[in-house]
């Protein structure tokens, strides 16, 4: 069956830390988010575009208003295509901005459409409609911790979603479900049902230390979950940055005072 999207060759390098590298043929091209390109072959030509990807002729209103729907998953308004505009192959490499992995997918596996959170969507071929997927519950816009818009990828073309840390597959039965941490949910098919829910307990809300809510995922369907989405590692990293006068989180302890009189503070 032949693609109405480019035809991507890829290899993905690293383990914990990984990138891709998308070889183009002659006048192919791929789409990237803005800030994800690592290093480019002579002959390739990088330009910032505005519109959904599909490389389809749009009007001046349309392209804006893709670029505005992008916009509302938190997205840059500009996306960067990479052609190779040579006679022979050439490669692009693109990576993310924190630890993971890449994960290529055929949207020809799903039916032509996934739902992504809105950081994870790395590059995906010349063809591919990069939109936005309304929830249809209002709960899992208000409370949802990763918001009420996740991207939408439709097409027949290759797609790279990055997942912050280990990514671990599951395949839901019809009505089965899984309740998953907001942030740790990366993608999943079009056909899982997905909602927010309140932990509850005055206990849980207060010293859990979880959020106050969780997503539900309810099957038939696959979903994929990070185990280190980056607002949690943004988290992390704020709680261990010293504060203001330079002292740590172990200040007034032990450990603390012990480290400041090693570095010479008093």
């Amino acid at each position: 069956m032949s693609r109405t999207a480019h035809e991507l060759d890829h290899r993905i390098v690293g383990d914990d830390m990984q990138c891709v590298e998308i070889t183009l043929d002659p006048m192919e091209t791929v789409i990237a988010e803005a800030g994800t390109m690592m290093m480019l072959d002579e002959g390739i030509q990088m330009e910032t575009i505005f519109g959904d990807g599909r490389g389809q002729s749009q009007s001046f209103m349309d392209k804006m208003f893709s670029a505005g729907k992008r916009v509302l998953t938190g997205e840059s308004l500009f996306m960067t295509t990479y052609t190779n505009t040579s006679s022979v192959r050439r490669t692009a490499w693109f990576a993310a901005g924190y630890p993971g992995k890449i994960m290529p997918m055929d949207l020809r596996d799903y039916q032509g459409k996934l739902i992504c959170q809105k950081n994870s969507f790395l590059a995906a071929a010349k063809g591919v409609n990069i939109g936005i997927a309304f929830q249809k519950r209002l709960g899992a816009g208000l409370f949802g911790g990763e918001g009420f818009i996740m991207q939408k990828l439709e097409g027949d073309g290759q797609v790279y979603i990055h997942a912050g840390g280990t990514t671990v597959q599951r395949d839901l039965q019809p009505g089965e479900t899984l309740r998953v941490d907001t942030g740790c949910l990366v993608a999943m098919t079009q056909d899982v049902d997905y909602d927010v829910q309140f932990v509850g307990g005055i206990k849980n809300t207060l010293f859990g230390g979880e959020g106050l809510f969780f997503a539900t995922l309810r099957g038939p369907g696959r979903v994929w979950i990070q185990s280190l989405p980056f607002s949690r590692l943004a988290d992390n990293i704020i709680a261990a940055a010293p504060r203001a006068g330079g002292r740590g989180k172990e200040e007034g302890s032990l450990l603390g005072g012990i480290g400041r009189l090693l570095d010479g503070d008093n």
